[in-house]
């Protein structure tokens, strides 16, 4: 992990817009400064990974440690059995034992991002640990009598829920839970600081006023805020779904894709958020994107850095080598099967079966631009053709007659399609 972080760690924040909320900035600010301060972020098991809105958090206390302070992963093995209320509607609750499956798969990625050495090492806890013992009867009147059920009800994914279709008391009582968390953190470890994104601010608060009525100790809660895109869609979302950070959910090829085609109108508010560079090289990155957008200079420097730091450098490097190769810029014999297949399947592709091969010919150069979803029609196909825009295996092909061999198959089983620059497909040879 790098050791040249800024200091002050509240001026880093605010220059990369990354505060949303603060219980007396002011304050905070000054205690960061008297020393390392021990903090904590909390990431519920509801699903089997990680995701980008996930990273913005992970990435918030990184730079928290890089600035000398404590970090405290906690991964909710209890809370995860509960789910925070949700404005859609109930969550549908995973049994325990798949909770604890993606507890060790969470635990796992966050351990990636933090350092366990040295003065202010990191600690990955689990809130499984303290609350599974706890009884109802402890709990309710050690916790539950420091709660008003006014103010409770006052929060926007609770009021919208009883609005529409009411919610369990299971759900209600989850701010009980996290709030017990921040309490137990702070007996435990000493910490006075909770982060996360600013939809978690009411859960966070009712934890810093728990353990001042409780504690009668004064503690911190800082926010950053939730990421937009600038055509209004969620951040993190693809046509594809959600851009998780388990290689075998989202390919390091999606990933490295995901940064490189971010949108000019939202890099400047990406790179800040995300990417480790300092203040200057941010500035002139974003100065050159503005002034040659099309070679994507800030694109290109955010998906190298961030594959590399989620995936390592190897995947990095095939990830960038695929989309180099696939668009006509590299050799894709260099490519292994496994990148070249991952990198395909998020791309649009279309299978040949083999009993559709015929004395080592597949069809024609038409059906398979048509198959592979690069054209409606095989007229449209014609069009690609005669204009000189169909590609396969990067190579141009000018007679709509052609037809590949399976001499002409990567690794036995794949080829490249491509329709001009940008559009790229692929045909996956299988049995039958």
């Amino acid at each position: 992990m790098r050791k040249d972080a800024p200091v002050d760690i509240i001026e880093e924040l605010l220059w990369r817009e990354q505060i949303a909320q603060s219980t007396d900035l002011g304050a905070l600010h000054e205690a960061l400064s008297s020393g390392s301060m021990t903090l904590y972020c909390g990431f519920d098991p509801t699903a089997p990974s990680l995701h980008l809105g996930n990273l913005a958090q992970i990435l918030t206390v990184r730079r928290f440690q890089q600035a000398g302070h404590r970090p405290l992963a906690l991964v909710g093995g209890a809370t995860g059995l509960i789910g925070d209320p949700k404005m859609a509607g109930e969550r549908n609750l995973n049994s325990q034992e798949i909770v604890q499956e993606w507890v060790g798969r969470i635990r796992a990625q966050l351990e990636r991002f933090y350092d366990f050495d040295g003065p202010n090492a990191a600690i990955v806890v689990n809130n499984y640990d303290w609350i599974k013992d706890i009884s109802v009867l402890e709990f309710l009147r050690d916790i539950g009598k420091h709660f008003s059920v006014n103010r409770m009800l006052d929060r926007e994914a609770v009021a919208a829920r009883l609005a529409k279709d009411g919610i369990s008391y299971t759900e209600f009582s989850y701010q009980l839970l996290q709030s017990y968390d921040y309490l137990e953190l702070f007996r435990r470890y000493g910490c006075v600081l909770q982060t996360g994104g600013s939809d978690q601010w009411g859960n966070i608060t009712a934890g810093v006023d728990l353990i001042r009525r409780t504690e009668q100790a004064s503690v911190y809660a800082l926010t950053t805020p939730l990421i937009t895109k600038a055509d209004g869609t969620k951040f993190g979302k693809t046509e594809s779904g959600t851009i998780w950070l388990d290689p075998s959910l989202t390919s390091p090829y999606e990933f490295f894709q995901f940064w490189l085609n971010a949108d000019d109108r939202d890099i400047p508010k990406l790179m800040r958020t995300f990417s480790f560079k300092n203040k200057e090289e941010i500035t002139e990155l974003l100065a050159v994107t503005l002034e040659r957008p099309q070679e994507r200079a800030a694109q290109r420097a955010l998906a190298i850095e961030l594959t590399e730091l989620v995936h390592g450098r190897q995947e990095r490097e095939g990830a960038e080598a695929a989309g180099k190769a696939l668009f006509g810029q590299g050799d894709l014999g260099e490519l292994s099967e496994a990148v070249l297949s991952a990198s395909l399947r998020q791309a649009s592709y279309g299978q040949v079966e083999s009993r559709e091969i015929i004395e080592g010919e597949l069809p024609g150069i038409s059906e398979l631009l048509v198959r592979c979803g690069l054209v409606t029609s095989k007229s449209a196909a014609r069009r690609t053709i005669d204009e000189g825009g169909a590609y396969v295996n990067n190579e141009r092909i000018t007679d709509e007659a052609w037809r590949p061999t399976t001499e002409n198959l990567l690794h036995g089983r794949w080829l490249v399609l491509r329709r001009g620059k940008k559009n790229v497909g692929g045909i996956e040879v299988v049995s039958g």
